[in-house]
């Protein structure tokens, strides 16, 4: 599978991942399935396994939605910066003239738009990684703490984002 394919299927698996957290295991095994087109297959996860799936996938999907989120809010702000901000452009990036400000806010508003889908990529390959680890036993070990230290970051940088609102 090609790269970009492969980065976009993790993003899109990123997002799907939230209704699927809740889902029975054989339906989280299928999607897996279906949208890395790879074999996988359950091995009687139990109950801990389940639940420890569904909080840790559950919040990463949580965090991929939200990245999604701010990538369009900077994107939408970018573009449209002489609505919204353009009261102090003569010491924004691009000032001193409106048109300068308003350049650079919308290059970069659109120009990052690629670089923010590595988020919720990143959140996906680390929520399959997850869901061989914990529901089909196979795989690395590490996405289990790595996935406990996104959740934490992730809910501290909410946390922070809230109040800087």
């Amino acid at each position: 599978m090609p790269r970009i394919e492969r980065l976009l299927r993790a993003a899109y698996y990123g997002l799907l991942s939230l209704p699927v957290a809740f889902a029975d295991t054989g339906v989280r095994a299928r999607v897996t399935r279906r949208v890395f087109r790879e074999p996988f297959e359950l091995d009687s996860p139990g109950p801990w396994r389940a639940a420890a799936h569904t909080v840790l996938a559950a919040v990463t999907a949580l965090l991929s939605w939200f990245a999604l989120f701010l990538a369009l809010v900077a994107a939408v702000r970018g573009v449209a910066y002489p609505l919204i901000a353009a009261h102090d452009y003569r010491n924004s990036w691009g000032g001193p003239t409106l048109a300068g400000a308003w350049a650079v806010h919308a290059a970069l508003g659109v120009g990052l738009l690629p670089l923010w889908l590595l988020l919720p990529a990143g959140f996906g390959t680390v929520q399959r990684l997850l869901t061989r680890r914990l529901l089909g036993r196979t795989g690395p070990r590490w996405p289990i703490p790595a996935a406990v230290v996104i959740s934490a970051a992730g809910a501290l940088f909410f946390i922070a984002w809230l109040h800087q609102i």
